[in-house]
């Protein structure tokens, strides 16, 4: 992993500034019903590119991990790929795929997404 973030911010450096680098901050937090369990902030730089028919980012860096009554936190790193394509002049279909290392031996954590959006 460590491996493909390198890759990923020695590409994302060499890019032009205006070919669509981007920088990307994003909290998402976390609850078991009603209880606040933590949160995770990704501090991603990216790059994004496409036609009027097809779009595709890719973004990466760390990933602040805070559970709720921690002492500490966890740095790791996280990335995602994704892409849109419209269908229509009113209907896109997306996806993406994330990963994020984990602390120790554990293995990667991946989560996809797939969608549709229709503008009226």
């Amino acid at each position: 992993m460590k491996t493909l973030a390198l890759a990923l911010a020695s590409t994302i450096v060499a890019l032009p500034a205006s070919a669509g680098v981007y920088v990307n901050v994003e909290n998402n937090g976390s609850y078991d019903g009603a209880d606040y369990t933590g949160s995770t902030t990704d501090l991603h730089v990216g790059y994004e590119g496409g036609t009027d028919s097809f779009g595709y980012y890719i973004q990466g860096g760390p990933a602040i991990v805070a559970t709720d009554g921690g002492d500490d936190t966890d740095n790791l790193l996280s990335g995602k790929v994704g892409a849109t394509v419209a269908a229509t002049e009113k209907l896109d279909f997306y996806g993406e795929l994330a990963v994020q290392t984990n602390e120790g031996d554990d293995d990667n954590s991946w989560a996809t997404k797939i969608g549709t959006k229709y503008k009226f």
